[in-house]
């Protein structure tokens, strides 16, 4: 990896957020398969697709770009992989499982939070408004994911969520 300017410190946001969402369009349909929770189990599945989206439209931001992914892996994206199938393998009861994959899934929201406002802000900055478009759909819909996943937590204005159920 090589960092001399602005375009390459974007290049390599990109790839890393390219690993990202191909490691999470993989690891999508076991947090589904391990969530007892109808709503949290649609929740991922739903994402999943969107997921498949975010890859289509990070091939579309590096076309309007004139550049590829390359084949950097997101080190951190595994991570919080694995700490995902621990979670996954616990034993335990599985609503608190299901409020421990809503807290692994929150981290991953949060992680590619930051990675698409800042390879936004970098598309902006460099007058790549296009790329800089595409990215900012995609943040639109982490940020929607993440609070998606805190209603189920939480239950939203009207019911008990997850949280409450894994109360003893």
């Amino acid at each position: 990896m090589k960092l001399d300017n602005l375009r390459d410190v974007l290049n390599e946001q990109l790839a890393d957020l390219y690993s990202a969402e191909q490691q999470l369009v993989d690891a999508l349909p076991k947090a589904a398969r391990a969530a007892s929770n109808g709503t949290l189990r649609q929740a991922f599945e739903e994402h999943l697709e969107q997921t498949r989206g975010h890859v289509e439209r990070l091939r579309e931001a590096y076309g309007t770009i004139g550049s590829s992914p390359g084949t950097e892996t997101c080190e951190a994206m595994q991570g919080l992989i694995a700490e995902a199938e621990e979670i996954i393998e616990a034993p335990g009861t599985p609503d608190a499982r299901d409020a421990a994959l809503i807290a692994a899934a929150q981290r991953v929201e949060h992680y590619e939070i930051a990675a698409y406002g800042s390879a936004r802000t970098m598309a902006a900055e460099l007058g790549l408004d296009a790329a800089a478009g595409l990215l900012e759909e995609t943040l639109d819909e982490e940020k929607e994911a993440d609070k998606l996943l805190n209603k189920i937590a939480t239950g939203g204005l009207l019911s008990s969520g997850v949280n409450r159920d894994a109360t003893p």
